[in-house]
């Protein structure tokens, strides 16, 4: 295999891996993965909540389904192969997927939102501190630029941002799970403080996910590789690698990779990409249902916040 076919690969393994912190030994050595320290955290309330399956989830064909008895047990049943013939196992998976979904939209859109604790969001017992003035509600959403998922979800993201409330006061935060995690956060960061991240912030989603250039190294601890390959890439929208690389081991840039990391062991973050509403909720696109809903119930969790 040919050095650039290995790099791909592993970048690959990277991108697959990482969107949920937990990991099976295999992806965490192909994606370099560490157990980072333990810090205290916010206590979660004891209800799991539940992650209904998306249609696009359905579409991946599983090879077994697990059927809810009336009992409250469980059956797993295998799923047969389908082999170009009409699967009807998996096409009644599909279509009661896709009938929920669509049912829960319209929920959202023609009458009340059936919002429920434990089940679309979390609520963080003791609440947390926020960073926001009074009369301000914060909302924090942790991601990683090689997440497909929060790829994805960001163009919603920015057209949510030009309409939400003007007391909404929203930030991303990039998780620190590895060293190919911090590195693309303190790209994020570096970017940030150049005054270049409205430019660049969406050019590195780009990058990664439509360019294939994933702007970390095959060996995510080779941290000068990785440096050098994101200096090149910022040189294409006119950052100097003088002004990248005195910016990316800057003071600022330390101190707000400390802050993300801090947060995401605050929040207990394993999977991205998640919103925070003010200290207080926690929900992601799987306890939502889809990525319109998610951001509709931010909206709605900020707006319960604002009246109290």
């Amino acid at each position: 295999m040919r050095p650039s076919h290995l790099a791909l690969c592993l970048g690959l393994a990277l991108v697959l891996a990482a969107c949920g912190r937990q990991q099976s030994a295999v992806e965490l050595s192909a994606a370099g993965t560490s157990n980072p320290a333990s810090a205290p955290i916010a206590a979660q309330t004891d209800t799991p909540a539940v992650k209904p399956k998306t249609a696009e989830q359905a579409s991946d064909l599983p090879a077994k389904i697990t059927r809810i008895n009336e009992d409250g047990s469980e059956t797993v049943e295998d799923v047969p192969s389908d082999s170009g013939a009409h699967n009807p196992l998996l096409a009644a998976v599909a279509s009661t997927v896709a009938a929920a979904t669509s049912t829960a939209s319209a929920a959202t859109t023609t009458g009340p939102t059936p919002w429920q604790e434990g089940v679309n969001y979390k609520r963080l017992v003791p609440a947390q501190p926020t960073e926001v003035p009074t009369g301000q509600v914060e909302v924090l959403e942790f991601f990683w630029y090689a997440c497909p998922h929060c790829n994805a979800i960001d163009p919603s993201i920015e057209a949510w941002l030009k309409t939400k409330p003007a007391y909404v006061s929203f930030s991303r935060v990039p998780v620190m799970w590895n060293e190919g995690h911090r590195s693309l956060a303190r790209l994020y960061y570096t970017l940030q403080s150049l005054g270049k991240l409205d430019q660049l912030h969406s050019e590195v989603f780009k990058e990664i996910h439509v360019h294939g250039d994933f702007l970390v190294a095959a060996d995510p601890n080779n941290t000068a590789e990785t440096e050098h390959m994101q200096a090149v890439f910022v040189r294409k929208f006119g950052i100097s690698e003088a002004d990248f690389t005195k910016t990316y081991h800057s003071f600022a840039v330390e101190t707000a990779l400390q802050r993300a990391d801090e947060l995401g062991q605050r929040y207990r973050i394993d999977g991205v990409p998640t919103f925070v509403v003010n200290g207080k909720f926690l929900a992601d696109v799987g306890t939502a249902g889809t990525p319109e809903r998610l951001l509709t119930l931010v909206g709605d969790l900020a707006a319960l916040e604002h009246k109290h």
